[in-house]
């Protein structure tokens, strides 16, 4: 199962639960408290899901590793061009 299929079942779920509660589809006669809850909860999710993406995004800025191996073999390479620049007459 792809990360998007995951997903889209577990939003499909909730959706279905929020349903079911905001407008008794199944007739549980919930008190009127719990359907009050439930009207906003598609947006406590939103603001949920955003703080818990930026926060996702946060940390793994923070803790990307430098590819120091990758970093040598560029500097390398710009210096070999610019070299082989140099003996076809470019000046640098």
């Amino acid at each position: 199962m792809t990360k998007l299929l995951e997903w889209l079942f577990g939003v499909s779920l909730v959706l279905a639960a929020w349903a079911v509660v905001s407008f008794d589809l199944l007739k549980l006669r919930l008190p009127q408290s719990y359907r009050e809850a439930a009207w906003p909860m598609p947006l406590y999710l939103l603001v949920s899901f955003g703080c818990y993406s930026l926060g996702t995004v946060g940390y793994r800025v923070a803790t990307f590793n430098d590819c120091d191996d990758a970093s040598a073999e560029l500097l390398g390479q710009i210096q070999e061009a610019k070299q082989d620049l140099r003996k076809k007459g470019l000046k640098i």
